[in-house]
């Protein structure tokens, strides 16, 4: 079924439907088992795999390449239909679509090259940039030293998202003299151990854990060559988040929809014969749906503006993209309370839908709730609001950049 039949509203261009169709079978089929996997902890490696195999990590790059051309906002569109089916994948390859944008907006022709043949290759990237030492904010406790013509990395790091799935770890560190270094690290390499120690009640199946890196050795060739990212990341990172609740808000309005379809029991003191002609459990379902209607509409219009600098970009370079990735980022803090709040409604009162049977854990219907809550937490949205209204009120641009650490 197209979006549009499914009342999701049309994708973002006319070709959408025949791209997503490359894919909605895999999706299916991790929908399937997502409820089994998220009660018995069991990581999507083989998930993974299938997106792989089907090219779904090379959306990004030009078809001569060997990807599919896709654009930003046609990723976000999908990555939001992928959230549907389970939204820990979609956080599972967050760090590789923000390293191909990174690589394909890169101004090293050979970074850029050998890195484009690797993702064409389907080799995928995680995430080694979150700390939780005690490093002060804006530096880091890694440490990448040079020995003669290689470099050597000892360090910790935490929130690793996806590494434990993937070839390369994309490393934010400093070298001995406190400058950052931005590297990526094979994740077989001698002295890298990624463990999967992430005990958070949500988003559970990201292996969003710890990163060992003892006396690993890199050739000069894994070191980028700069150590600024492309101009509209912030944006570009927070929007996934926001397209994986719009995901979380889709799959909750339709399992709510289908379990009061199919419900016999009733109460004496309801408003029909059947629960599904009951006018009251209908406008409580059709309020998730409009929730997580609303919250994929908002994100396909923010991801125009991450388009537009990433246009603006290509076409003049950073200084023509800085401008315009600013207003990216004050489109998409705009859209965080609101996406946050719509789909942590969605996912509370899809409940009042129906009986207490809802809580036994073989729906998984919390998992939605927990997913939702731990996605809201990251990056504080508080902080997204009041960037917003300093904008609004003085014209001060968003940060251009977000680090965690001690005073």
């Amino acid at each position: 079924m197209s979006q549009k039949d499914g009342g999701w509203g049309a994708g973002p261009s006319t070709r959408y439907e025949e791209l997503a169709e490359r894919f909605r079978s895999i999706f299916s089929e991790i929908r399937a088992t997502a409820v089994e996997r998220d009660a018995e902890r069991r990581l999507p490696r083989t998930e993974i795999g299938w997106l792989k195999e089907a090219g779904f990590t090379t959306l990004r790059l030009d078809p001569a390449a060997g990807g599919h051309g896709a654009s930003l906002p046609e990723l976000f569109n999908l990555l939001i239909e992928l959230s549907q089916a389970d939204s820990n994948v979609t956080n599972a390859l967050r760090a590789h679509f923000g390293f191909t944008e990174d690589v394909l907006s890169s101004a090293f022709p050979d970074w850029r090259n050998r890195w484009i043949a690797r993702i064409a290759a389907g080799e995928t990237v995680g995430s080694g940039v979150s700390e939780t030492g005690p490093a002060k904010v804006g530096q880091f406790d890694t440490i990448v030293r040079r020995r003669g013509n290689d470099w050597v990395v000892d360090g910790r790091k935490f929130y690793t998202t996806g590494s434990l799935f993937a070839d390369w770890i994309h490393l934010s560190a400093q070298d001995e003299d406190g400058t950052p270094v931005i590297a990526a690290v094979p994740t077989r390499a001698p002295g890298v151990e990624i463990v999967d120690d992430w005990d958070g009640f949500g988003q559970a199946l990201t292996a969003s854990g710890t990163a060992r890196f003892t006396g690993v050795v890199l050739g000069a060739e894994l070191i980028k060559p700069e150590t600024v990212r492309f101009p509209y990341a912030m944006a570009f990172f927070q929007l996934v988040h926001l397209a994986t609740l719009a995901g979380i808000g889709r799959a909750a309005a339709d399992d709510v929809a289908r379990l009061v379809a199919t419900r016999t029991r009733i109460y004496s003191h309801g408003n029909g014969a059947r629960t599904a002609d009951d006018p009251q459990i209908q406008a409580v379902v059709g309020r998730v749906r409009g929730n997580a209607y609303a919250s994929g509409a908002i994100v396909l219009k923010a991801a125009e503006a991450v388009q537009r600098a990433a246009d603006a970009l290509q076409a003049g370079g950073r200084e023509a993209a800085e401008p315009i990735s600013a207003i990216a980022d004050v489109e998409v803090n705009q859209a965080v309370t609101v996406v946050t709040n719509l789909v942590l409604e969605a996912t509370t009162s899809l409940f009042d839908a129906l009986g207490a049977s809802a809580v036994k854990e073989e729906h998984g219907l919390d998992r939605y709730w927990r997913n939702a809550r731990t996605l809201a937490s990251h990056n504080p949205r508080i902080y997204r609001e009041r960037s917003v209204g300093e904008f609004a009120v003085n014209g001060t641009r968003p940060p251009r950049e977000y680090r965690v650490g001690t005073t």
